[in-house]
Parts: C-alpha cells; structure tokens; sequence
C-alpha cells in the first residue's frame, strides 16, 4: 500500500473511531446534564457535589457505551487492567471537569443555574479533548489487524522502524 493510501485508511479509521466517541460521549453528556439538573434543582447538595454525582453516573454509562459500541473491536483479554485504567483516567476527567465548574462558581462566584450549566459544559468539553486520548491510547487497546502483518514496507507508512503496527495503526 502506497504512503498516501495508508495515511488516508488510517485517517478514515480515526475519522470513524471519533465520529463513534462523539455519539457516546453526546449521549453521556445528556445523562451527565440531566442527572446533574434534576440533583441540583430536587435537592440541597452544592453545586460541585451534584456535578461530581451527575459526572460518576455518565462515566458508567459511558463505560458500557464504549466498550460495547466505539471499542467493541479492541482487545478483551485484559478486562480488569482496562476496567482500572478507564476508571483513573475518568476520574483524571472528573476532577478536569469539576475543576472548572469549581473555579467558576467559587473562585468568581457564577452560581446562576445557566451559568452552572455552561461551565459544567466547558469543563465536560475540556475533559472529553483527555478522556479521548487517554481512552484510545491507554485503555482500549488495539489488536492487529489484518493490514498489520505486511511487513518492513508498511513500516515507511507510519511510525518508526521495530515499532510494533498495532501501536501505529490502532491509535
């Protein structure tokens, strides 16, 4: 396969690995919404509280939505390693999101439910750019594919030479 046409499947495989994460992740985004809302405006816990609860309740739905839809093709031999690695950086991504809706609310006192909403989306935003490289690189790992096995001439396409296909082509 020539260069360019190794770059554009490679490309296309990103393209579709993203497109797959962002319906995911849009739908984690409304449950962290919906939950985060209905705890703000049914209960008396302060706002990051509710924020931190509402984010805990995505992350498990998220989990399922990834393993089984965006990463159903990735390696399952090693559960209890991805299960770990999903949950520390997902927790890396709480504590990034929760991070900005604490500044703004304590640190310059937007305390207004629109203006908790929008910084719980920023932040939300700002974890999602981390979860996805943590998730992709780190969590859900790659199995070779067919296209791995060619040899040194694929090597030209991506990566440096002895570096393994499955890092260049599965990240």
């Amino acid at each position: 396969m020539s260069e360019q046409g190794a770059l554009r499947v490679r490309l296309g495989r990103l393209v579709r690995e993203a497109a797959k994460f962002g319906a995911v992740g849009g739908m984690g985004l409304l449950v962290n919404l919906l939950v985060f809302n209905l705890v703000r405006h049914t209960t008396e816990l302060p706002v990051v509280r509710a924020s931190v609860l509402a984010t805990v309740v995505a992350i498990a739905f998220n989990y399922v939505g990834f393993r089984y839809f965006t990463y159903r093709d990735r390696d399952k031999s090693r559960r209890t390693r991805e299960l770990t690695l999903f949950l520390l950086f997902s927790v890396v991504g709480l504590v990034i999101e929760n991070g900005v809706l604490y500044t703004a609310t304590y640190g310059f006192g937007w305390d207004t439910p629109l203006q908790s909403n929008v910084f719980k989306f920023l932040g939300t935003g700002i974890a999602t750019l981390f979860r996805f490289w943590s998730y992709r690189t780190w969590v859900f790992q790659a199995l070779p594919s067919p296209d791995d096995t060619e040899g040194p001439a694929e090597g030209a396409a991506g990566g440096a030479a002895g570096e393994p296909a499955v890092s260049r082509l599965g990240r």
